[in-house]
């Protein structure tokens, strides 16, 4: 079994999946917008661009995300994509480019069980949590 998340967007999906691709290192597999259905003819106008499903992988591990119909987005509550990076300067690194033009809610920083950590939420909406464990 793997357990993906799956990210909503209010029409960004395509851009926040390109921003992923180079922040995390990894490869769009897919993206298919609403134009790319066989009965693309029936998708409502203003639809046609967005995103009806995005698969990134990130080595072993997928992402995956969506654009919702118009109207029906609602920013993420309770959740954050977790990262997991072994190397310190790398997680910095990653947070600070998740970070540009989002909002940090706690800066990345050396804590009592990470060489560092912090939480963000990026200028999509999406809430991130960077950890680089202590190497024991």
């Amino acid at each position: 079994m793997q357990v993906n998340p799956y990210l909503n967007f209010d029409g960004q999906c395509a851009e926040a999946f390109r921003y992923y691709e180079q922040v995390l290192g990894g490869k769009v597999e897919a993206m298919m917008t609403f134009k790319d259905l066989p009965a693309s003819e029936q998708v409502p106008a203003g639809w046609e661009d967005r995103v009806m499903h995005a698969h990134l992988s990130v080595g072993n591990q997928v992402l995956m995300g969506a654009d919702t119909p118009p109207g029906q987005y609602q920013r993420p509550q309770g959740l954050y994509v977790s990262l997991q990076i072994e190397d310190a300067a790398q997680g910095e690194r990653v947070f600070n480019a998740l970070a540009d033009g989002g909002t940090v809610v706690m800066p990345f920083q050396e804590t009592f069980w990470a060489q560092g950590y912090g939480i963000l939420v990026d200028r999509f909406g999406i809430p991130w949590t960077v950890n680089c464990p202590r190497a024991d």
